[in-house]
């Protein structure tokens, strides 16, 4: 029988159909009363006690408590958005490692849910040593460099720790990793933390494209956006990225598309064409 933790409840859901049966077993989460699934037992055949009325009863009662908990998890819960910012020794996938992550949850509107861990991740000296001078002069200046000699955390540890995070917060495979350039993180991750990454979305939200397209097709608006401080490390990152973001939400997402549903109408035209 599985044991769960005193801040949780847990129950279990059963369903029959074509001559299998499964069990999963639902941790009710005390902080935001959201359902996730941590366990799954099945079999062939139909179990005894399920043709008893108890187990008749029991059916009904749970299936639809069951289905409302899965759709509840998967959609309001599949909807957040996996925030990381690496700091690395470089970018070259081949011989440089990540000496820095950290991780935020926001829902859909970009509200901070959680914050993950922050950690600073140890590498031998000789690669710290053979780092461009950029690298150097940046992580020597916000005292990274000092960090990762003095951390005593692996890679594996913090690949653990991040992973352990995001299967709290997150369903599998539903949320995208999000944040500046993150297509250049999301490499790093796919080599040295390939079960992080197997818990989120293929897709990502990647702030730098919305920057770009901003900058080029409204220009005047631009100018307002949010300039970057550039501490280059990864959790102050992750913040100025997430205000970025909410910048180009507030102040030209929404505006511009009510001002075309507003010459649409002045036009006679149905605002259903909007999309």
């Amino acid at each position: 029988m599985t044991t769960f933790p005193s801040r949780t409840r847990a129950s279990s859901v059963i369903g029959v159909g074509g001559g299998r049966w499964r069990m999963v077993l639902w941790e009710l989460q005390s902080s935001d009363d959201t359902l996730r699934p941590v366990a799954m037992r099945g079999g062939s055949g139909v179990p005894g006690w399920l043709l008893s009325s108890a187990g008749r009863r029991l059916l009904a009662a749970v299936g639809a408590g069951a289905r409302g908990g899965a759709d509840m998890a998967a959609g309001s819960m599949g909807q957040r958005m996996v925030w990381v910012d690496l700091e690395m020794t470089g970018l070259d996938i081949e011989k440089d490692q990540i000496i820095e992550m950290a991780c935020l949850i926001t829902d859909s509107d970009l509200n901070i849910l959680a914050e993950g861990p922050n950690l600073i991740i140890n590498q031998p000296d000789e690669l710290l040593d053979g780092m461009s001078e950029w690298c150097k002069e940046h992580h020597g200046k916000s005292g990274l460099t000092k960090a990762v000699k003095e951390s005593t955390i692996s890679l594996q540890q913090a690949e653990y720790e991040f992973l352990s995070f995001v299967r709290q917060q997150t369903p599998p495979g539903l949320c995208p990793l999000a944040g500046n350039s993150v297509h250049a993180d999301k490499k790093f991750l796919d080599k040295y933390m390939p079960q992080f990454m197997r818990h989120v979305h293929y897709r990502i939200i990647d702030v730098s494209t919305v920057k770009e397209l901003c900058r080029r097709w409204y220009p005047e608006e631009f100018e307002f956006a949010p300039k970057k401080v550039a501490s280059h490390r990864a959790l102050d990152d992750i913040r100025e990225s997430i205000k970025e973001l909410q910048f180009y939400r507030n102040s030209i997402f929404k505006r511009k598309t009510d001002e075309k549903k507003r010459k649409l109408i002045e036009n006679g035209e149905s605002d259903k064409t909007v999309s």
